[in-house]
């Protein structure tokens, strides 16, 4: 998960600056998320099976000339919008069942294919900031996701899938607009229990250390607010204290969990 975010967030800052989403981007946010440099697939072989059966049901590209090919095609698709006027959402449905056909990579293809969804998004306006978590939805959704997949191969469903997609698109959103408003909310009862009865601690810089992750450590705080350790400690313990960080020994280290931020993040699902 850890390499999913450095991913993603990589993806959105050059996305940004750049203004488009090459190949070379992908495959610097694949070997983010993969560890390796392993690049296109240049060994043939790879075929995409049923997990109950074992019975191949897709075999994608296989020569690595096929592969830079296709991707070549993708790159210009999705940058190149005079050729093709398509709602945005519409043309990243496309993109995303194109480069999951494609599978360019060994591994890593539906994590790399997702933070795609994203970087398009952002890159034609739509999305400010990386927070549209289709995965939750497509893994919630995987047997549809596949089994539509595979139907636009072999009856060219499209319709389908758009509407597949973009039923993703509108619960995401709206699901994380529930997150946004949940966080605010809780940010907003900490920093006032914060200010009311640990007036010489609080900060804002405190307040975002706990809600920059549903954990933190001392580490954390000294790096984040500029103390020293004792300190730090001194900051959490009170907090512990108070009940808003849970703290807990883990082998050496302490941390200091957000239980009502992890919560919240736990019952995303149900909101």
């Amino acid at each position: 998960m850890h390499n999913y975010a450095e991913a993603l967030r990589w993806g959105f800052q050059t996305v940004k600056q750049k203004g488009f989403l090459s190949n070379n981007h992908i495959t610097e946010i694949h070997a983010a998320i993969e560890q390796n440099r392993a690049g296109f697939r240049k060994v043939p072989g790879t075929e995409l099976k049923n997990d109950q059966t074992g019975e191949v049901v897709y075999t994608p590209p296989q020569t690595h000339d096929e592969i830079v090919a296709h991707m070549n095609n993708l790159e210009q698709f999705i940058n190149d919008n005079a050729s093709c006027d398509w709602d945005p959402l519409v043309k990243m449905a496309i993109i995303h069942h194109q480069f999951e056909s494609i599978h360019p990579f060994y591994d890593g293809n539906g994590r790399t294919g997702r933070i795609i969804n994203i970087l398009y998004l952002v890159k034609e306006g739509m999305l400010n900031l990386p927070i549209l978590y289709l995965s939750r939805y497509i893994n919630q959704n995987k047997a549809d996701y596949y089994r539509l997949l595979q139907k636009v191969r072999t009856e060219n469903a499209w319709e389908e899938w758009v509407l597949y997609m973009l039923d993703g698109v509108e619960q995401t959103s709206l699901q994380t607009i529930k997150i946004i408003e949940g966080i605010k909310n809780l940010m907003q009862s900490h920093k006032d229990r914060i200010r009311t009865e640990l007036p010489k601690i609080y900060s804002q810089d405190l307040l975002n250390n706990l809600f920059r992750h549903p954990y933190t450590k001392i580490d954390f705080v000294m790096e984040e607010i500029k103390v020293g350790r004792k300190t730090a400690a001194k900051y959490l313990d009170e907090l512990d204290k108070l009940g808003l960080v849970n703290k807990q020994k883990i082998w050496k280290d302490n941390y200091y969990i957000n239980t009502d931020l992890y919560n919240l993040l736990r019952n995303v699902g149900n909101l």
